[in-house]
């Protein structure tokens, strides 16, 4: 496995989604080892900033939940500098690794997340190593990466057809890549899958401390896309008719302290908490007590956080047209609102908290689905299916 997005010393949650995916491969039979490469910051670069010092105390190699996980470094620019050739360099930063690996762990294929600029590298390895590739693609390579510039167009378009196989994690993904690459036969949709396990355990203190209160969730990166400042606008707009509102916000991002500076503008912020990152098992725990979990963000690849939402049997708003209408049918399993459309979204927030029975009745079916479609269990399934299919084993 080949993925820059995975949890390490510097951040316990960043690719947490792969790291819970891997497990459960494991758990299925699959033998796996991990490469997270990490930039490379010797003296006196990492001791410029906090970020850069943090990298450099990531160990090389480090056992995660009976996951053997390696972080070479590879040369990295700051502020994205020089994208293009980023997947070349992980290549030459991963490289040796890898070959060290396969001296005594002989695999049998190798598995990227994202196209670039991690598939970009793990082509050029299966080249030289005569192994198949499958490819991840989980959203940004298709809705940001490849409108960067040509180059990265590219470079994307190489992986697509270098690849063994594709997966892309929504259907929403699988037409924006047939709309830039063509119909292509390795390509194949998996959906995401969630951990289900502890799905009803429930924090009394938590619930103790909102009973009073009607509790809008929101879990997400803090950057504009995921429309929590729409979410900010609608508490706005619906106080006066639920005076006991309250709006949790757990994340962090470039857009936070606008997201606090727009709360005090619209003189909200004493019905809104800014919680920043938390531990996946503590936000579990925040939506057992929350009434709605809101999240209008319109450039989702597909989104387990909606599903994390639906095992707690939460009624979920999501945007139309993104890849978690995969999962969501608009009034059945959640409600879909229009994107960047704040009546859109007061409407729903204003129907799921004065139809609670209707509301509540969402989110039992959305919770069934999810137990019954999406499960990590479900979704491991499915990818060692691609695994036989490329190896010939079926």
């Amino acid at each position: 496995m080949i993925s820059h997005m995975y949890p390490s010393s510097f951040n316990r949650i960043s690719g947490i989604f792969v790291h819970e995916q891997i497990k459960e491969l494991r758990k299925q039979g699959c033998e796996t080892k991990v490469i997270s490469p990490v930039p490379w910051t010797p003296f006196p670069l990492n001791q410029v900033r906090t970020k850069w010092k943090a990298y450099s105390k990531i160990p090389k190699r480090m056992n995660l939940e009976g996951v053997e996980v390696y972080y070479p470094r590879y040369l990295e620019f700051p502020k994205g500098l020089f994208f293009t050739s980023l997947g070349y360099r992980i290549y030459q930063g991963i490289r040796g690794t890898v070959h060290e690996i396969y001296q005594n762990f002989p695999f049998n294929l190798i598995h990227a997340h994202v196209a670039l600029p991690d598939g970009y590298a793990a082509t050029l390895i299966c080249h030289e190593l005569g192994k198949p590739l499958v490819v991840t693609v989980h959203g940004q390579d298709l809705q940001r990466t490849i409108f960067r510039n040509a180059r990265c167009f590219d470079a994307a378009k190489k992986v697509f057809i270098s690849s063994n196989q594709v997966i892309v994690v929504s259907n929403k993904l699988k037409r924006i890549s047939e709309e830039h690459f063509g119909k292509r036969d390795n390509l194949t949709v998996i959906n995401d899958g969630v951990r289900t396990g502890n799905i009803l355990r429930r924090n009394n203190s938590l619930a103790q401390k909102y009973k009073d209160k009607r509790v809008i969730l929101s879990v997400s990166n803090l950057v504009k896309v995921k429309g929590i400042d729409l979410n900010l606008k609608a508490i706005k707009q619906l106080i006066n008719k639920y005076p006991d509102l309250h709006y949790i916000i757990i994340g962090d991002g470039i857009e936070r302290k606008e997201l606090e500076r727009l709360s005090l503008d619209l003189d909200v912020i004493q019905h809104v908490e800014f919680l920043g990152q938390l531990p996946n098992n503590e936000v579990r725990e925040y939506m057992s007590v929350c009434s709605v979990f809101s999240l209008p963000s319109w450039n989702e690849g597909f989104g387990v956080v909606y599903l994390e939402a639906m095992t707690k049997s939460k009624p979920v708003i999501a945007c139309r047209g993104q890849g978690i209408a995969d999962v969501i049918k608009d009034g059945e399993t959640g409600l879909l609102v229009k994107p960047r459309d704040e009546d859109s979204l007061i409407k729903a927030i204003d129907f799921l908290l004065s139809h609670q029975e209707k509301a509540r009745k969402i989110g039992e079916r959305g919770r069934k689905l999810v137990l019954e479609n999406f499960t990590l269990e479900k979704n491991a399934k499915r990818i060692i299916e691609v695994y036989k299919e490329v190896l010939g084993e079926r």
